[in-house]
């Protein structure tokens, strides 16, 4: 029985930016339907936060502190085990399209293999694979670099390079420039054609894979859009689906001034650090930006230009739906659709991202549509998952047995499955040091309620901490780590935080890059 699996990354996207998941900004039919059809997982959360550790989880199955990518910069090493090629080595034809992020972008040597191979434009990499992939064309999320989308906008229209925004600025740090109607940060006006933008482009190259393949192969495609993470500088053509000033203000941005003190005063040192402009812990956040300075309009302004980019991801996943239909393998594809982490997108009068655990960054959308001649009915899982279980769900769904180096479980079914084998918890973790500044946070998600654990580093001695009840504080405002009256199942939540997370391989992967 012939097997084919699609998996749809995006990046930096948020659980409530789909319809099926309540959101009502951007319109989202085609991930909509295939929620209705599979399972959609209300409780989905990334094993880290950040880019390069959450994309070599799903690729090895492994959590950061085996696979050894604890931060963006620390390169994934070229040999380590990888999904992908167990698959190959089960006879399916494997294609990784758009952005893989396994290694730093910022390379102008080329020492890392994906941006040579970029910079060389070959899809098929020497040796016949890459990380199991016989196939790549990469992306990320500007016009500029080596990548495949890059070298092929600046050959085939180089008018259209300088209208994307630039990523860094001339001190190669990342930009903080302001655009659009609002001067709101990393938006620009870009009149690049649709059909242009890397969005489409990904589609594009992800139909043309499939169309290069028999009636009877087996295959697995992994099609990962670079959107919608910032900057927000969508074709110019498309804004108008939404316009942001009838663009509500999200539940998580509090718009009084002295309502965004009350609730940062109650958490730990670096939220207010980072919102007064004075910290940065993650590279990808402009240096030179001031969160304080955020106004409501810019806040919609990201938000609309957010939303026009899901819809942008929704119509080209739904072109190459409709292409594997074509080829009548339809019945027997599964498809599942994820981000690599969330975006904080107005919460707390904040942007971007960084070591701050909670639903904004850390809860992720989820869908799993199985193969329909499986005949798996459509459920709902409230149960806690992560992206861990992807790499053992691929393997479930070729039917091969779950290797060992793989940390994770098959994804449950629906919550019967999930209760029978025990998903109770998910860990997520951050470890950083940059810029002078190391952070460690260790966070469990259990009962409905998010316990973080804060060890020893430049800002904090091990003893502070973050403690929601989500069912009383869904938008993670009010801190509960030093209340006494919570003080029981703090400690019963960090015991076990202790005995179920993973030690930090020794010695540490170099940090090699900033991002």
């Amino acid at each position: 029985m012939a097997r084919r699996i699609l998996l749809v990354t995006t990046d930096q996207q948020r659980y409530d930016t789909l319809g099926c998941n309540g959101g009502e900004l951007a319109r989202t039919p085609v991930v909509d339907g295939l929620a209705r059809a599979g399972i959609r997982y209300e409780r989905a959360q990334p094993q880290s936060v950040v880019c390069m550790p959450s994309r070599s989880t799903i690729l090895t199955g492994q959590y950061p502190a085996t696979h050894g990518v604890y931060m963006n910069g620390v390169p994934l090493p070229a040999g380590a085990p990888s999904v992908a090629d167990v698959l190959r080595g089960a006879g399916y034809r494997t294609a990784l399209v758009g952005k893989a992020h396994f290694e730093p972008f910022l390379d102008p040597f080329l020492r890392f293999v994906e941006n040579a191979i970029g910079r060389r434009g070959l899809t098929e990499p020497p040796g016949g694979a890459h990380r199991g992939f016989e196939h790549l064309e990469l992306a990320t999320h500007g016009a500029v670099g080596p990548l495949h989308y890059a070298r092929w906008l600046q050959r085939a229209h180089p008018e259209a390079v300088a209208m994307f925004y630039s990523v860094l600025d001339g001190s190669m740090e990342v930009n903080s420039e302001g655009g659009g109607d609002t001067g709101a940060p990393q938006v620009k006006v870009n009149p690049v054609e649709r059909g242009w933008y890397h969005t489409d482009w990904v589609a594009d190259r992800t139909v043309s894979f499939l169309d290069g393949l028999s009636d009877d192969e087996d295959w697995f495609c992994w099609m990962s859009f670079p959107d919608p993470h910032h900057p927000w500088d969508p074709p110019q053509s498309e804004v108008g689906r939404v316009d942001w000033r009838d663009v509500p203000l999200p539940p998580g941005y509090p718009e009084r001034p002295e309502e965004r003190d009350a609730i940062l005063a109650r958490k730990p040192r670096q939220w207010r650090l980072w919102y007064e402009g004075a910290l940065v812990a993650n590279y990808e956040a402009p240096a030179r930006w001031v969160p304080a300075t955020l106004t409501a309009d810019q806040v919609r302004e990201v938000n609309a230009r957010n939303a026009v980019e899901c819809e942008l991801i929704d119509e080209a996943l739904g072109r190459v739906l409709a292409r594997i239909t074509e080829r009548g393998w339809s019945e027997q594809t599964d498809v599942l659709f994820t981000s690599d982490h969330g975006e904080l997108q107005g919460d707390f009068g904040l942007l971007f991202k960084g070591p701050y655990h909670v639903d904004a960054l850390m809860r992720v959308p989820l869908v799993w549509r199985p193969a329909p001649e499986r005949r798996v009915p459509p459920a709902v899982v409230t149960a806690p998952v992560g992206l861990v279980d992807l790499a053992p769900t691929l393997c479930g769904i070729a039917g091969i047995g779950v290797p060992g180096f793989m940390e994770g479980s098959a994804l449950p079914l629906d919550d019967d499955d999930a209760r029978a084998r025990r998903f109770e918890q998910v860990l997520t973790d951050w470890d950083s040091e940059l810029f002078g500044v190391e952070m460690h946070l260790r966070t469990i998600t259990r009962d409905g309620y998010v316990c973080t654990s804060y060890g020893p580093g430049t800002l904090h001695d091990g003893s502070e901490g973050e403690l929601y009840d989500l069912a009383e504080d869904p938008l993670q405002r009010r801190n509960r780590w030093d209340d006494s009256s919570y003080r029981a199942l703090r400690d019963d939540l960090v015991a076990e935080l202790r005995t179920r997370g993973r030690v930090a391989r020794a010695p540490k992967r170099p940090l090699e890059a900033p991002v």
